[in-house]
């Protein structure tokens, strides 16, 4: 095969999941889990029989023959496409309202004939105006586009965007869905909306009334019961007192026997069979390693067979001593007050009751945006409230259900970050759209149209992407119709740019700050290089490739970027620390001809020339992250810096290293946990090279200090990284082998990696011991 032919994904990774999921559908015990789980293997059935007849050609930017890019793709797992378009499907509620008030054939072509009518573009034209509208799709915002560009006197525009939606229009949702109109502060946004938080609590309600009532029968039922059971064992201790928690290690059970003890026995068993039979919720006493189910089994052999062997006796002992020690002898003041305190909690409102009173506060408010002043949903109950849902007056709202309603709490960015509610880059990515969105709809002064374009960014940001070969890109806004005519309609680009530049910096600003351990997630990458394109900034960031699916090249874009990172670098820690040649970096041609050397060509030089497994893949793409510093020079170029200044991000993100390699001995993946922690380790390196050389030295000190107070292995671990870094620190040149007292820090290797061959081999998990 020549480096021209197409390359076409394998099947093989699509019958896999459908595999999986047919395994999970036949097998799991939560019906939910198998429903989901059916549904998925469905997609996955529809991946392979489109590949088989050839209606699917996964790796292109159109996997889909005969649809267009502009139209949105269902999109399983991996960026397969199903076949199906996202705005297709069944009609849509909005849909079957507008056909059953006009008497509408149902089917879509009759609704996009009407809505070109002159009741139906009223209608649009209404929607546009009272914004009381929600994208889902960005198809949805076809139709309201033509509506303001005819009332704009762009015929013609119209027209063309017209044209491309006939051939689609019998299959396609191209309205919105009618909603309340959102009216956000500036600069705010929310994670949950309220009817995200709504379901959420409703989710609440429906499985905590199971779980309150098996609470109930617990503490009103098993919990005597196995207090009278423990004291009839009592009765047998060597010690006629019955032993206390302090002298718990010198019972001896079935020491001796008083009179009627073989009858109250029998009494007892007869009575948990009564019990078993009555009271099915709980079912922990059926657990045969539970103290309950010991004290039992102990109590039928010790009746039926005249005594207890030795095995029996040792459980039995345990389970006493377990019993007494953790919550005192029965009717003891320590387990006197245990008891009450269990009942006390079990009178408290019980969180299934609370969740549906939220759910009762939060109804008016609209379920499209976030809640204003969460204070005011989250007050302890009212006298009105005490009454509709039997609970006591002025009971505080618990601290779980008080975390979801947070979740929607609309606020600056920041400020969301700093109450917890943004916890991680992730979390963060996903907020970006809407802030984006204003970005680039605060260029238009007809608030219409603002509106419009501010509800199809944050649609067409939900628009999941595909798995693509041969460098292909994904599909962007301005490659779709209605965006193409209507951008020419918009306002002031240099407001548009200042409010991009601007976001962009804000954004840095929080990644440095917040998570500087974090490499960038790959959404987040995708809405800053759509803010540097309207920015009109020659920045370029980088998304993080996968080691299963590299080609083995690279887009123009990594050397772009990796010669802006080679400027803003200089001959700084990292360049040193990473053995980066500038003067190579800086004259790579982005499209090189034959023979001249290119980007990826650097990168596995540099990696070792690896062979083409995903190991080496991955070893290839951690040196194009190191060369373009994953978005963290052009974050600095934009003019990004941590709130408290290089040194203190800088040990942020150490600890964020150290906290990985502290995981290892617990996690079944290390291998993946070590590839995180270099990354964290990279991130580290490129902040404290932002520090003057005194800095780093006292940063570093800093460092090694926090490692020697670290368990042993992960001392071990971290020391010859440390080392590494001081040699750096000190204007050393490092190895380029990965053994011995000096390494540098990388997280892919086509051998068994050195920090996993460091630990004691008792620490670490099975795949990885020795």
């Amino acid at each position: 095969m020549d480096d021209t032919t197409p390359v076409q994904a394998n099947p093989g990774y699509a019958a896999d999941r459908l595999a999986r999921e047919l395994a999970t559908a036949a097998t799991h015990g939560d019906p939910a889990v198998r429903q989901a789980a059916e549904r998925r293997a469905a997609s996955w059935r529809r991946v392979l029989d489109g590949m088989a007849r050839g209606l699917l050609s996964i790796g292109s930017r159109t996997p889909v023959r005969g649809m267009p890019a502009w139209v949105t793709p269902v999109v399983s797992h991996g960026g397969f496409a199903t076949g199906e378009a996202a705005a297709g499907g069944p009609l849509r509620p909005q849909e079957r309202a507008l056909i059953d008030r006009h008497g509408l054939k149902a089917d879509r072509a009759a609704l996009y004939a009407h809505h070109l009518t002159e009741a139906g573009l009223a209608h649009l034209s209404s929607l546009l105006d009272s914004g009381a509208y929600e994208i889902d799709e960005p198809e949805q915002a076809a139709l309201l586009t033509v509506t303001w560009l005819l009332r704009a006197g762009d015929a013609a525009g119209a027209l063309r965007v017209l044209g491309e939606l006939d051939p689609f229009a019998a299959a396609l949702c191209l309205t919105p869905r009618p909603a309340p109109a959102r009216n956000l502060p500036e600069g705010s946004v929310f994670r949950w909306s309220v009817e995200d938080v709504r379901h959420s609590l409703a989710d609440v309600t429906a499985k905590g009334a199971h779980r309150v009532k098996v609470q109930g029968e617990a503490l009103a039922v098993w919990n005597p019961f196995a207090d009278r059971l423990l004291t009839h064992w009592l009765e047998t201790t060597a010690d006629t007192g019955g032993p206390g928690a302090e002298d718990a290690g010198a019972i001896e059970v079935d020491a001796r026997r008083p009179d009627g003890w073989t009858e109250r026995g029998a009494a007892l068993l007869d009575e948990y069979e009564r019990l078993a039979a009555e009271h099915t919720l709980c079912t922990k006493h059926r657990r045969p390693k539970e103290n309950l189910a010991i004290l039992l089994a102990a109590l039928r052999e010790a009746l039926t067979e005249g005594g207890l062997g030795a095995r029996r006796r040792g459980l039995l002992r345990h389970a006493v001593i377990s019993m007494t020690a953790k919550r005192g002898v029965p009717g003891s003041p320590g387990h006197t007050a245990l008891r009450a305190g269990q009942a006390a909690q079990a009178a408290r409102p019980a969180h299934d009751v609370l969740a549906a009173l939220l759910g009762e506060r939060l109804a008016p408010l609209p379920g499209n945006s976030g809640v204003p002043d969460t204070e005011a949903v989250l007050v302890p109950t009212s006298p009105e409230e005490a009454r509709s849902f039997t609970v006591p007056e002025g009971a505080a709202i618990p601290g779980p259900l008080r975390a979801r309603v947070e979740r929607a709490v609309i606020a600056p960015l920041d400020a969301l970050v700093e109450r917890g509610v943004v916890p991680s880059a992730e979390v963060l990515a996903s907020l970006v759209p809407a802030l984006a969105a204003e970005a680039e709809a605060s260029a238009i002064g007809d608030p219409t149209l603002s509106r419009l374009v501010a509800a199809h960014h944050r649609a067409f940001a939900t628009r999941r992407s595909l798995l693509l070969l041969n460098l292909e890109s994904q599909v962007r806004r301005n490659e779709l119709p209605w965006v193409r005519e209507s951008t020419p309609h918009h306002d002031s680009a240099d407001t548009r740019r200042t409010a991009a530049r601007t976001l962009i910096t804000r954004l840095g600003d929080t990644v440095l700050t917040r998570f500087p351990g974090t490499i960038t997630p790959n959404p987040l990458v995708s809405e800053l290089n759509g803010l540097a394109r309207t920015a009109g900034l020659e920045l370029g960031f980088v998304e993080e490739l996968a080691s299963d699916i590299f080609m083995g090249t690279f887009s123009p874009k990594f050397t772009r970027v990796a010669r802006v990172a080679a400027e803003v670098l200089g001959d700084d820690l990292y360049t040193r620390y990473y053995g980066i040649d500038r003067a190579r970096v800086l004259a790579l041609e982005e499209r090189p001809g034959r023979g001249r050397p290119t980007f990826a060509d650097l990168c596995r030089e540099r990696a070792g020339n690896p062979p083409r497994t995903v190991a080496g893949n991955g070893m290839v793409i951690e040196q194009a992250q190191i060369l373009t510093t994953h978005n963290l020079a052009a974050l600095t170029l934009a003019g990004s810096r941590p709130a408290d200044g290089w040194a203190e991000a800088a040990l942020r993100a150490h600890l964020t290293t150290v906290r990985l390699v502290g995981a290892l001995p617990r996690v079944r993946d290390a291998l993946a946990h070590v590839k995180n922690a270099a990354f964290a380790w990279r991130q580290t390196v490129f902040l404290l090279s932002r520090c003057p050389l005194a800095e780093q030295r006292e940063v570093l000190d800093r460092m090694e200090e926090s490692s020697a107070e670290r368990p042993h292995h992960v001392r071990e671990r971290l020391e010859p990284a440390l080392r590494g870094l001081r040699a750096a620190v000190e204007g050393r040149v490092l190895p380029d082998h990965d053994e011995g007292e000096v390494v540098r820090f990388l997280g892919w290797t086509a051998r068994r990696h050195w920090m996993l061959r460091i630990a004691p081999q008792e620490l670490l998990p099975h795949p990885y011991r020795l």
